[in-house]
């Protein structure tokens, strides 16, 4: 895979990368490690009345999280879908009047949106133009602002032994979304044979950041998983979105349930929640 200006070159974005799937998120994707705010809270000290720029926000998940934190909060997101999402997860959570949902591309800040205490990015960052998008954040922080890059733990191995229902069988779904769409990772309207670049330390110090600090907020909780959950996490993903199976998603989903079945015919499966891997990078006054 080769990488030109923070981008694969054998990519370009496009507008469909995750269109269909805000609606399945939050009952789909795992949850961050429960102890995620309260670390971050003790790692930034925000004083309750600065703002939050969310880059890649999605459905708000990690902003509405952090909302009690901030005086407000500014999520971007490109997919309409997402900036719905987050609109309405926020008025029912009563934050809508601190919260504000901007459709744009994290390529297309500042955009006029002022300047921030803290910016996160939440499995996000790899979809971008990255040096672009780290330079301009950073100008966008006071000057003592944070940059916050959070993400699963890569590297974990999380062990199911001694729960209650069989594992997901992730690997037998992963075949089976081959079947129908090929080997290679599918993402929008084009593909990713070797997935998203990482080296995201390079990227955060060659735009002026410094540190940084790691975190690692312990998950392992143990997660009961039915079988609309399991199939809302397939159609949450970018390489698995609704539309990438066009007239065969009933028939796909129909595939998936009966997979699901065989793997665990009580309609029920154990996971236990991943750790969240936090890296804290501070705006350099004495550099750029």
């Amino acid at each position: 895979m080769r990488v030109v200006g923070g981008v694969v070159a054998s990519w370009e974005w496009d507008d469909t990368l995750f269109s269909g799937t805000a609606a399945y998120y939050e009952r789909g994707r795992l949850p961050y490690a429960p102890g995620l705010a309260d670390a971050l809270a003790e790692a930034l000290r925000p004083d309750g009345k600065g703002r939050l720029l969310d880059v890649g926000c999605g459905p708000g998940t990690i902003a509405l999280s952090l909302a009690h934190l901030f005086g407000e909060i500014v999520g971007v997101d490109p997919d309409h879908g997402m900036i719905a999402e987050a609109g309405r997860r926020a008025a029912g959570r009563g934050v809508g009047q601190k919260t504000r949902w901007v459709r744009a591309r994290a390529e297309a800040l500042p955009a006029g949106l002022g300047t921030f205490a803290v910016a996160t990015f939440a499995q996000s960052f790899h979809w971008m133009d990255r040096d672009l998008v780290a330079a301009t954040v950073r100008d966008m922080l006071q000057p003592d602002g944070a940059l916050v890059h959070i993400s699963d733990l890569k590297t974990e191995h999380r062990v199911l032994g001694g729960l209650p229902h069989p594992a997901v069988p992730y690997a037998a779904v992963d075949d089976l979304v081959k079947r129908y769409l090929g080997p290679a990772r599918r993402a929008g309207r084009g593909v990713l044979p070797q997935g998203t670049p990482g080296g995201e330390a390079e990227v955060f110090a060659g735009a002026g950041f410094s540190g940084p600090r790691r975190l690692v907020v312990p998950g392992g909780q143990a997660l009961e998983r039915t079988f609309d959950d399991v199939v809302a996490w397939v159609f949450s993903m970018s390489f698995s979105a609704p539309h990438l199976f066009g007239a065969r998603q009933e028939d796909f989903e129909g595939d998936l349930r009966r997979l699901l079945r065989e793997a665990s015919p009580a309609g029920r499966f154990s996971e236990r929640g991943p750790d969240t891997e936090v890296f804290v990078w501070r705006k350099d006054s004495s550099g750029r």
